[in-house]
């Protein structure tokens, strides 16, 4: 495999990476929203909570990626492929990280927002600066655990014609005539990738479980 066969295949690393990390984020940030919407006490609020997850957890990915890379146009909006599948990915990615936050709130011991109600802190105050907080650090290593499966899954954005790292191992592979060396050094990149969000994941727990501030 020459050198510039081998940049361009760190070059699809990035994307991947990209891609992943942006998903990532959003996702945490919706999953925030849909987890507290699946605890509400309105019942119409939390059946449109549970019910985003079902559908987002229960269709394969590969539909949810060509749904919306086809209902976008029809909706007017002519985004870049780019943009579709960062949105399939989110939708997704948030539709298991709120399971697992839901989980997390649901461990927030009843003491704490006793007292907090006492102290007159607001629903929304007692939200950040106490559910949310200890229900990420309870569901570190879930959320951890679907970083690594989103970065895995964005092999797939490849169906709306996104060059990610396994679509460009495919081109060169198609144009080359080398398949093994070329899929194997995919699955190497995809190895390191994964232990870094492993490995940064663990490094973050334990400062958690020290008390440090990260």
């Amino acid at each position: 495999m020459s050198l510039h066969i081998f940049s361009m295949m760190l070059q699809a690393s990035g994307w991947t990476i990209s891609l992943s990390a942006i998903s990532i984020l959003l996702g945490l940030v919706l999953s925030t929203v849909i987890s507290a919407a699946m605890l509400a006490k309105n019942r119409a609020v939390s059946f449109a909570g549970r019910a985003f997850v079902s559908f987002f957890r229960g269709a394969p990915l590969l539909v949810q990626l060509l749904l919306i890379y086809n209902l976008l146009p029809v909706l007017g909006l002519n985004v870049p492929s780019v943009v579709a599948a960062i949105i399939g990915l989110t939708l997704c990615t948030a539709a298991y990280q709120a399971e697992n936050l839901r989980g997390g709130f649901m461990s927030v011991p009843k003491g704490l927002l006793e007292a907090a109600d006492m102290l007159g802190m607001t629903h929304f105050q007692q939200f950040w600066r106490i559910r949310a907080p200890i229900a990420l650090r309870a569901t570190l290593p879930a959320l951890a655990n679907e970083a690594i499966l989103i970065l895995k899954a964005s092999s797939l954005v490849s169906v709306v014609g996104v060059v990610e790292l396994s679509r460009m191992a495919q081109d060169l592979a198609s144009s080359t005539f080398q398949p093994l060396p070329l899929f194997a050094t995919a699955g190497f990149l995809y190895l390191v990738i994964n232990s870094g969000v492993a490995l940064a994941a663990q490094k973050l727990e334990q400062s958690f479980r020290w008390g440090v501030k990260v």
